[in-house]
Formats: C-alpha cells, structure tokens, sequence
C-alpha cells in the first residue's frame, strides 16, 4: 500500500528552549518561579522528580509546554541527541531549558501520538544523531535537517490505530522490564527474610572484618593506575563501567599492553573475586567468572579474594545492603573525586552466618538467577517484536 509523505517540518515544528543564568535560577517557591525541564528529565518516560526553577518572565508563551508536546535532547554527548519523550498532561505549567527543544505537532494532518511513535522510532533516532554538528565535548541536534525529513502520513485515523498499536505493544516491553525490575530487589528480600536487617544485626550474627575473611595467600588490592593507551589483543582490564548487573560485562573491555599488566600482577584476577567500584561511582558490586581469569582491573576497582569456605554470594549480596552502602558512603575520602580506600574496605563488618544458611541462600539466588534469564530471553523477544511491528509501522505494512 503506498503512503503519502510529508517533509516533518510540514507537520511539526521545533521550538527551542529558553536560555538562563546560573543566577536566574529560584527556589521554586516564589510567586514567579515556574519549573523548567531539561535533558535529564527525559528519559524513557518524562521524570519530573528533579526540576529546577526559573523567573516566569523569561518565558515566553510558545515556551510553555503542551501536552502531547515532544521533549528533545537536542545539545548533549552523541549518543543522547534527538532521546526524546512524550508530555504527557502535567498539573503545572513548565517550560523547559536551551540544550533541550519541543517538537510540536502542527496543522490537521498530523496525530501528536503517531508523530511521537515516528520520532522515537530507533531508525529516526539514528538518523536524526547521525545530522548533530560535533563540537568538543557536546553533539547539537540539526534541526533544520531533521524538518526535511520525510515521514510517512497515511490518513489520521489510521496514524491512530499506528499509534494505539505501538503504544500496546510498548506496554508490553514496560511489563516485562518491570517485572525484571522486581527480580532485581528480590535479592535483597531475600537476604533480610533469612538474615534479618544488617543494620541492627537483629540476629546477632558475630561480626568481623572483610580483611579477615581474605584468603591468607592472597590480599585485597587496587588494579592499574595507569593502564596507558589500548592494545588489541592484549590484557583484557576491567573497569567501572564494565560492572553490570553484579557481574562482568565483557562486551566492551579495554585491552592493555601486557609489560603493564604485569607490573600490577597481583591484581590479575583467577574469576572467584568480588570485585567493588571504589572511584568516582562507589559501591557497585560483582562477582569475576571463570571468564574474567587472567584480567587485570582498573585502579577504580577493588578485587576482594575470600577464602574458599566463605560464601561468596551472602557477602556480595551483604556489600550491596543499604547498611554497607551507607557506610562505604560514609567513609569516603574526596581529593579530585569521591574514593574508596582499600582501608575502609578492608574493615567493612562482615556477619558470620553459618555454612548451612549460606548454602540455602546461595541456592534461593540460584533459582533467581534462572528465573531472571527466562524473564530476559522473554523480553530480548518482545524487543525484538516491538521494533518488527515499529519497521512494519512506517513502512506501510501494518
């Protein structure tokens, strides 16, 4: 079936967002301040739980948003120019901020939601980043490129039902990654279901030092200071950015020359590690695989070997509790970034539970971690089916 189109600057337009001094900025509870959106508020949905406040008199009234108006990123780092969401009805007035734009539907021809859908679709997406003019450290949207491209405008009632299906089958992909998000904190229920609360100890668990659970052949230590630039095909090195979901995620691993790894030998890991962000971002916490053996780590990272009768996942899954993270919190030294020291790791208070306990622990996250990969594998699909029926969407064939 062939599709009308249209230019996107004959059906919408792009209205910059207002400039302001640091100084501009209020409280938010005078007479006069109105809350202003910028890049960070967009994010898959509109977050609105961080606003910051200007003079309404810097606003002009096309600044105002609109519902069903699209927030864009339009002056950020490459990968986030064009991210943009959806306004939906807001119980205040907003305007919104100079490296942020709105796109907004004008005219008769055109359904807000169905442009919506075409905007955020991942090939526009693309095309719309690939046009950002690059300064030094910031991408800036192209706006005048984005008016002339085309987007498909089958008639407005069926923009709608594009929309309405998109919208489903986006439902779908919002379920499963909550679901997902669920599994996430269920963890940590159950180490407080079979642990009590580590803030008080309630179980009156003996506490000791991590230090003294560190295996007596080895130490707990810092990885390399200064890794120099990357080698192909040399040591992998593992580095804040590569602790995901309390493991390695080796899909992007620096390499480093291996004369450099060498001097910091002892920081090479044998993949029975728990591995702490102590730079910068503190207290992520992961567990090295037989995969990660013969990598070295970032200065950034703390590598903690225990002792083999030690539990692994009870004290990983203790690390991560609200009491340890708080304390990590606490302990920090700031010179030019927040960090960790190797001192106040080591004298984290660590719960001695018995073997047996820990054992059925290790087992609960077991059946967890399966249950987790089935939800991921159903979600990788429904991704999959999202983005067949968004292809399928502007192409005319849905």
């Amino acid at each position: 079936m062939s599709v009308d189109m249209a230019c996107l600057g004959d059906v919408g337009e792009f209205i910059r967002g207002i400039t302001y001094k640091p100084s501009d900025v209020l409280t938010g509870a005078e007479a006069s301040a109105i809350p202003c959106l910028r890049t960070k508020n967009i994010q898959e949905f509109l977050e609105d739980d961080d606003l910051v406040y200007v003079p309404r008199e810097l606003v002009q009234s096309e600044k105002i948003v609109r519902a069903g108006d699209i927030l864009v990123s339009s002056a950020n780092s490459w990968n986030l120019v064009a991210k943009c969401c959806w306004v939906p009805k807001l119980s205040y007035q907003a305007t919104f901020g100079g490296f942020t734009s709105i796109l907004r539907a004008k005219g008769p021809r055109i359904d807000a939601r169905y442009l919506y859908r075409w905007f955020s679709s991942s090939r526009v997406q693309a095309m719309a980043r690939s046009f950002g003019q690059q300064t030094t450290n910031i991408s800036n949207l192209n706006h005048k490129r984005c008016l002339d491209l085309e987007i498909p405008l089958p008639p407005l009632d069926e923009q709608k039902r594009i929309a309405a299906i998109l919208d489903k089958a986006d439902q779908l992909r919002q379920k499963r990654r909550q679901a997902i998000a669920l599994l996430d904190s269920l963890t940590q229920s159950i180490f407080l279901e079979m642990f009590g609360n580590p803030a008080s100890n309630s179980r009156k668990f003996p506490l000791v030092p991590l230090s003294d659970l560190i295996n007596p052949k080895d130490r707990l230590n810092y990885g390399v200071v200064q890794p120099g630039d990357g080698l192909e095909n040399g040591v992998p090195l593992i580095r804040i950015s590569d602790l995901k979901n309390g493991a390695v995620d080796r899909s992007a691993l620096k390499h480093i020359d291996p004369r450099i790894s060498n001097k910091h030998s002892k920081s090479v890991l044998n993949g029975h590690e728990i591995l702490i962000s102590c730079v910068g971002s503190i207290g992520e916490i992961a567990l090295a695989s037989n995969a990660d053996r013969g990598s070295n780590v970032a200065r950034a990272v703390a590598r903690v070997p225990l002792r083999e009768d030690v539990s692994r996942e009870f004290v990983a899954a203790y690390l991560r509790t609200d009491a340890v993270q708080n304390y990590f919190t606490k302990e920090l030294r700031t010179v030019s970034q927040p960090t960790l020291n190797i001192k106040q790791i080591s004298e984290t208070l660590i719960p001695l539970v018995n073997p047996e306990e820990a054992q059925r622990f290790e087992e609960k996250l077991r059946l967890h971690r399966k249950l987790k990969k089935t939800q991921n594998l159903q979600l990788a699909e429904t991704e999959a089916m999202f983005h067949s029926i968004q292809h399928r969407a502007f192409s005319g064939q849905l």
